[in-house]
C-alpha cells in the first residue's frame, strides 16, 4: 500500500469537507498530531477510523485505501490489490511477531542456563542452590509458556 498517495487522499477528502486536522480529529476521537502522521503517510488509519472516514466522505473503504477515487472498472481491480496487500502485510507481522517470541523463549532458556551454571556450588549452601534452580527454572518454564501461548494466539488470530 502506497501511504503517502493514502495520506494525500486523505487530505484532500479533509480539506473538501472544510475541517481542521484538529475538527476531524474531534469527530474520530483521535489527536491532530494522529491525522497529520495519517495524511503524510507515516502510519495508516485503523480499520475503525476507515470507515468512521469513509461514512463522512461518502468514499469506500476500498478508495480510501486505494488513495483515489475509483469507477466502476478499477473498483474490482483495486479491490483485489488491496486485499491481497492487506493479507501480505498480514502475513509479514504475524511471522515478525512470531520470530521476536522464538528469540524471546531462545534468550529466557540460554540466561536460566547461565544462572544456574554461575550458582556456586557445594558446602553448607546445598540447599538454596537446588531452591534457586527450582525458581530459574520454574521462571523460564512460565515465559516459553507464556511466547508459545503468545504464538499461538497469534497464528488463531491470524487463520493459520
Amino acid at each position: 500500500m502506497d501511504t503517502i498517495k493514502i495520506g494525500r487522499f486523505l487530505k484532500e477528502l479533509r480539506k473538501e469537507n472544510k475541517l481542521t486536522q484538529e475538527q476531524l480529529g474531534e469527530k474520530l476521537g483521535v489527536t491532530n498530531k494522529t491525522v497529520s502522521r495519517w495524511e503524510t503517510g507515516t502510519y495508516l488509519p485503523p480499520v475503525e477510523c476507515l470507515s468512521m472516514l469513509s461514512e463522512m466522505y461518502g468514499v469506500s473503504i476500498n478508495e480510501l485505501v486505494a488513495g483515489e477515487r475509483l469507477d466502476h472498472e478499477r473498483f474490482s481491480e483495486a479491490a483485489d490489490e488491496n486485499l491481497t496487500q492487506a493479507l501480505e502485510e498480514n502475513e509479514k507481522r504475524r511471522k515478525a511477531t512470531e520470530q521476536k517470541l522464538s528469540i524471546m523463549m531462545l534468550l529466557s532458556t540460554l540466561v536460566a542456563a547461565a544462572v544456574i551454571l554461575l550458582i556456586p556450588g557445594g558446602g553448607q549452601f546445598a540447599g538454596r542452590k537446588l531452591l534457586i534452580i527450582g525458581l530459574v527454572v520454574v521462571l523460564a518454564f512460565i515465559s516459553n509458556t507464556l511466547c508459545l501461548t503468545a504464538m499461538l494466539l497469534n497464528k488463531e488470530k491470524s487463520g493459520k
